[in-house]
């Protein structure tokens, strides 16, 4: 969530792709994007071309329009050629939402083992109303009272609104394995922190590198913490990852993001997503001096106003950063009668 764009990242095509259009970024790899109704208001898909098909890395979400877009791209700049293989980099439903209909047209899906394991799960976990552990972790978060009764009177969003049935099996991808699709070798190394195990693809035949959520320019993913893991740490494994793969990071790496555009600059990119977390996190440490609760600590960590279309999103980022600071010994915390946490800096 958190800004860091940079005059020394280069985009060199200034222009998205159109609703039903695709942009060649290389010989074989065509850029999509699909939309969605979002603060983030669409997802970049790309085509690898394999001759007699195409591998699709990523397939956007799963909603009223999908399946006539694809079918569109699949008639038009696909040119009727058909997916036989959709690659996932990780589980978030606006990259797996249309994966299970590309399954029943023949697709295989490719993906690391969590987050295979991760979307199957969610598909399947449909709730009407907030389970127990949920409204637990809202209330330590010190959200207001009212804030929870209203959202416990609401149902909440399910995996399965916008991800279509996904079918079992995959192929799993894991760290250090090559493969072939578009006419190119890629190293698969796994990232983290903004979701387990994210697949990131880097050709060894050229300068391409296929980087999902986990590279993005301008803006940082969301890095939060989850009410079913709420002692988790996800920003000690993303800065762990970002820092690991900074060593394969090359000034000429021609970067294809899941959001945003594509770009140049990858190891100034990820020397910014690493710094801007690690002052956002002393920021933070000096906010709570005096003890506070997560959900009065937005300022410090994204310098602006937290509205509602953003809170759900800041408070679990917020959580990550607390819990990291706990990790590190610079935070205690202290859990009240109420179950509310009180962050105090050490």
């Amino acid at each position: 969530m958190m800004d860091g764009a940079a005059a020394s990242i280069r985009y060199p095509l200034e222009t998205p792709p159109e609703m039903n259009e695709a942009i060649e970024v290389a010989e074989g790899v065509l850029w999509l994007r699909i939309p969605m109704p979002t603060v983030l208001n669409h997802v970049n898909v790309y085509a690898l071309d394999d001759g007699d098909g195409w591998t699709l890395v990523d397939c956007g979400p799963y909603r009223p329009g999908a399946v006539a877009q694809w079918e569109g791209l699949l008639t038009g700049p696909l040119k009727g050629k058909p997916v036989t293989r959709v690659l996932i980099t990780h589980h978030h439903p606006d990259h797996v939402g249309m994966l299970g209909w590309f399954m029943e047209r023949g697709a295989e899906h490719w993906t690391s083992r969590t987050s295979y394991l991760l979307s199957r799960m969610l598909v399947l976990d449909v709730e009407v109303e907030a389970n127990q552990t949920t409204v637990d972790y809202w209330r330590s978060t010190g959200m207001p009272s009212e804030m929870i009764e209203e959202r416990r009177g609401t149902r909440p969003f399910n995996f399965a609104d916008i991800v279509h049935a996904i079918p079992p099996g995959f192929r799993r991808l894991q760290e250090g394995e090559v493969f072939r699709a578009g006419g190119r070798d890629w190293d698969v190394r796994l990232g983290g922190g903004h979701a387990p195990e994210h697949v990131t693809l880097w050709s060894r035949d050229d300068n391409l590198v296929l980087g999902g959520d986990q590279l993005l320019p301008s803006i940082s993913p969301n890095v939060g913490v989850q009410p079913a893991e709420p002692m988790a740490d996800p920003l000690g494994d993303w800065l762990e990852a970002c820092e690991r793969l900074a060593t394969y990071a090359h000034e000429d790496h021609y970067v294809m993001p899941g959001h945003k555009l594509p770009y140049i600059g990858l190891p100034t990119r990820l020397n910014q997503l690493i710094s801007n977390h690690h002052t956002a996190l002393n920021r933070l440490q000096a906010h709570i001096e005096t003890p506070r609760v997560a959900v009065d600590c937005f300022s410090p960590l994204f310098k602006r106003k937290i509205g509602p279309d953003v809170y759900h999103l800041a408070m679990i980022e917020t959580m990550a950063h607390l819990n990291h600071l706990y990790f590190l010994g610079r935070a205690t915390r202290e859990l009240d009668a109420d179950g509310v946490i009180s962050w105090r800096a050490v």
